[in-house]
C-alpha cells in the first residue's frame, strides 16, 4: 500500500491504495473531479523528495504527497 497525502488547500483525507507507479495513481486520482485540476497544478514528493517522472515505480509503505502551489512574499 502507498500512502497518498493531500497538502494545503486541497483538503482531501489520506488515502492508502495498492499502485506500482505515479501514472498508476495519477490514473486513478484523475477518476475524482474535485482531484483533477490539482494534478496538473501540483508538485509530488516521494518520500518527502520531489519526483517528475510518472514511470516512478512505487512499492509498499512509500509515502506521497501532493503539493500546491503557494504564493506569498
Amino acid at each position: 500500500m502507498v500512502k497518498v497525502e493531500f497538502l494545503g488547500p486541497i483538503n482531501k483525507e489520506s488515502l492508502e491504495l495498492n499502485v506500482s507507479n505515479l501514472k498508476e495513481l495519477k490514473v486513478i486520482l484523475g477518476q475524482d473531479e474535485s482531484l483533477k485540476e490539482w494534478l496538473e497544478l501540483c508538485a509530488v514528493a516521494l518520500n518527502d523528495e520531489m519526483i517528475f517522472d510518472d514511470e516512478t515505480t512505487l512499492k509498499d509503505g512509500d509515502k506521497i504527497c501532493l503539493l500546491p502551489p503557494v504564493c506569498g512574499g
